[in-house]
């Protein structure tokens, strides 16, 4: 199975900055001793790209660090070159998954789902939304014409929606912490908004009806799954109470409902923020596993 990685571009950050970059890494060291994984290294997206999703002063701002206090606040990460290359290798690399992923039935980056980018402004450690940056490039390629995003992070996918909003070709699905961030929520196609302190019964059943509900109303050529690790229930931004078990099943259900249905995935992380990063890099880990096996089984 195709797998992007691009942790060896480095950025500053603050000592004690409570982004896990350190993950990323982690990661990306336990994929590598997978059998049946290619782990491959992806090229920064196009700046022609990046206009898919972004306005062009909006991105020439990021590309340039002409970025003012409050945008930088907001982001949460401090700007620097390193931080610019690796955003555009993120974006890069959900592209690549989601071409590999029409041939091959399922790919996956170990990053990715920089679901809070807006149009004109970053959020919540996301510079640039990779999710919408890809679906409009595989459609101007003529490689798609309907996408699905199954947003299962915790935090719902604000950026997407807002981007996507109005565009009947890109179906925007999301299952996330209703008191969660973002405060004021973007109504998306649709949203399933969750009590904190929710468990594996409570979210599986409604997962399994959202899941079923999206993909029966958007008919997708394309599916990108995020897949949060940040409903945990030891995750520090989480405020939901999945169990790893609960997690796993999660996964399984998503990418096994996409193989029945022979629609390709593209997986990407998006968040994970665990009281102990190990358990992250687990749950993470685990999402690589199972689409490793899902993969072994795709039929187009």
């Amino acid at each position: 199975m195709k797998t992007f990685s691009y942790d060896h571009i480095t950025f500053p950050l603050p000592l004690g900055h409570r982004f896990p970059v350190g993950k990323y890494s982690l990661l990306r060291q336990r994929t590598n001793n997978l059998a049946g994984i290619e782990l491959l290294t992806p090229s920064p997206a196009p700046v022609s790209h990046l206009h898919r999703a972004h306005t062009p002063e909006y991105v020439e701002r990021v590309l340039k660090g002409h970025l003012s206090h409050n945008e930088i606040r907001r982001i949460g990460l401090p700007w620097s070159p390193e931080l610019v290359e690796r955003v555009r290798c993120s974006v890069g690399a959900t592209t690549a998954i989601c071409r590999l992923a029409l041939k091959e039935g399922i790919a996956i980056s170990l990053g990715g789902g920089t679901h809070h980018a807006c149009r004109a402004e970053g959020q919540g450690f996301c510079l640039f939304n990779d999710v919408v940056v890809a679906l409009r490039v595989m459609q101007v390629e003529g490689r798609i014409r309907q996408a699905l995003v199954v947003d299962c992070d915790v935090h719902q996918g604000n950026g997407t929606v807002e981007i996507a909003q109005g565009d009947p070709t890109i179906f925007t699905f999301s299952i996330h912490g209703e008191k969660n961030f973002p405060y004021c929520k973007i109504p998306g196609d649709l949203d399933i908004g969750l009590p904190d302190k929710t468990g594996d019964g409570d979210y599986l059943d409604a997962l399994r009806t959202g899941l079923y509900s999206a993909l029966a109303r958007s008919r997708p050529d394309l599916v990108v799954y995020l897949a949060g690790a940040d409903v945990y229930e030891r995750d520090r931004l989480g405020r939901l109470a999945l169990t790893k078990k609960g997690i796993a099943e999660r996964d399984q259900l998503v990418l096994h409902t996409c193989r029945q249905a022979r629609i390709p995935v593209a997986v990407t992380m998006a968040g994970g923020y665990g009281h102990d990063i190990n358990d992250t890099v687990d749950i993470q880990f685990k999402t690589v596993q199972i689409a490793l096996a899902t993969s072994l089984h795709f039929t187009l």
